[in-house]
């Protein structure tokens, strides 16, 4: 018998391929399948099911196409109610897969429907949990965001549901069975997770927060705490995952349209679509199409964009590296923005090359940003960390935008006045820039390197300019 984690960093997601005697089971795919139905054509196996462990949120799931494509049957856990053809197994229902066994285990708690999936070897044994959302490495799903899809249901309510499921159906397992989590360290599904993913159960249920002794009560406080907000795209991803949604394939042939630069300019001025430039952030800074946005394909790509682009039905055009225009579509279907309408044919080159009009952004060293400190104190210095990243240090003086939530907060930046924005390595920030940039903010200076290199740099008075803070 063969067990794969097949992981996708950028998402931080967990799909599994498990293969015995000739058929193959896939659980919880991401969207482009072909390498799923590759995988077991090589070995000569049939995928015989495709399991879910629950609507996802955070990403749309291959589990339609998959299905389609090879005549599997997608199986979900007890109360699921999909919009298209599958299995709703039983509590405790049995699927065979060669010589081994799947048994359905419902978990309800970070969703309703969520489903364990226990799989046993040839010889009865129990050797692996694919837990999905309910039990991660490090942690537990978050319990907020079914309440987003279903209003009845309080965090409060599934937090309780989950610590039922924990202890009742997943703490008596035995020790040395391997948890398979969907998600690892990165996630927003989660708060605390490890960059491990996987692990023992019995070093889960010694090491794991909130699998230690508690009353519910306990757990629910503990549980709750110090959620962040979801990314706003997670109920239009989870209602895609439930209703069905259109044909990877599809998504591909429309956003797959080169275009070169007069008809790229033309489709610009004729449709309302977002011009989004997913280059290196220093490249973009030196010449880019004027109101374009940058988020770079080679960083948290897809949870940024889900994050930054409030309609998920957005049409979008894409200046991308030569080459990589497919990964661009892909990544973006993976969080369901199916609507990109074409790419510049010959990247960003060939628009300079018609001599078509360019727009920069100004970026600067860390050090050239400490001699205007040492200037001018006084410098506006905007950090777009995260809050709990400011607060564990930033420069003194510096006001936190985080980019999380740059459409709320906008109104808080002074179009007259010049800003020096940094984030922790460049990435954010040059987001950051370029979305204020396409707005109208024409005074926003990019700190290269950000505060990774201000903390390096031999140029900054740390005990000056750098603030540690105490959580009290």
């Amino acid at each position: 018998m063969k067990v794969e984690q097949i992981y996708t960093g950028c998402l931080a997601q967990g799909a599994y391929y498990i293969e015995s005697k000739g058929e193959a089971v896939v659980i919880d795919p991401l969207r482009e399948v072909q390498p799923y139905i590759d995988k077991a054509q090589k070995n000569g196996a049939k995928i015989k099911y495709v399991l879910e462990t629950h609507f996802h949120a955070d990403f749309v799931s291959g589990h339609i196409d998959l299905a389609n494509k090879t005549g599997a049957t997608i199986v979900f856990g007890p109360t699921a109610q999909p919009g298209f053809e599958a299995h709703v197994a039983e509590e405790n229902e049995i699927l065979k897969v060669g010589d081994a066994t799947i048994r359905v285990i419902h978990t309800p708690g970070h969703t309703m429907e969520s489903t364990c999936y226990l799989l046993s070897d040839e010889e009865g044994k129990d050797i692996g949990l694919f837990t999905g959302d309910t039990l991660f490495i490090g942690d537990v799903g978050r319990p907020d965001l079914a309440q987003k899809v279903v209003a009845e249901l309080t965090q409060e309510k599934l937090a309780g549901h989950l610590y039922d499921s924990l202890h009742e159906k997943i703490m008596p397992l035995a020790d040395d069975i391997v948890v398979y989590p969907a998600h690892g360290a990165g996630s927003a599904c989660g708060k605390n997770m490890s960059k491990e993913t996987t692990d023992l159960l019995g070093n889960q249920k010694k090491n794991n927060y909130a699998l230690q002794p508690m009353s519910k009560e306990a757990f629910i406080k503990k549980v709750l705490h110090g959620l962040m907000p979801p990314p706003k795209y997670f109920p239009e991803n989870v209602m895609m995952n439930i209703q069905g949604y259109e044909s990877i394939d599809n998504v591909l042939n429309k956003g797959l349209q080169a275009l070169d630069p007069e008809a790229f300019e033309s489709m610009a001025n004729e449709t309302d679509a977002l011009l989004l430039d997913t280059r290196n952030a220093q490249t973009f800074a030196k010449g880019f199409i004027p109101n374009s946005i940058n988020i770079g394909i080679d960083g948290n790509f897809a949870p940024w964009v889900g994050a930054l682009i409030p309609d998920i039905k957005q049409n979008i055009l894409l200046i991308a590296d030569e080459g990589r225009e497919e990964e661009v579509v892909t990544r973006l279907a993976r969080v369901g923005y199916d609507h990109t309408i074409g790419y510049l044919k010959g990247g960003f080159s060939a628009w300079q090359k018609a001599n078509k009009e360019i727009d920069e952004i100004t970026s600067i060293s860390v050090d050239t940003l400490a001699q205007y400190l040492e200037d001018n104190p006084e410098l506006s210095i905007l950090d777009v960390r995260k809050e709990s990243e400011h607060i564990s240090e930033h420069i003194i003086g510096s006001t936190n935008l985080a980019l999380d939530y740059i459409n709320e907060n906008i109104d808080q930046i002074d179009k007259d006045k010049t800003y020096y924005v940094h984030c922790a390595g460049g990435y954010r920030s040059m987001i950051f820039t370029s979305i204020l940039k396409a707005r109208g903010f024409e005074n926003l200076i990019d700190v290269s390197g950000g505060f990774k290199s201000i903390k390096e740099s031999d140029k900054f008075n740390l005990s000056e300019y750098v603030c540690p803070t105490t959580l009290l």
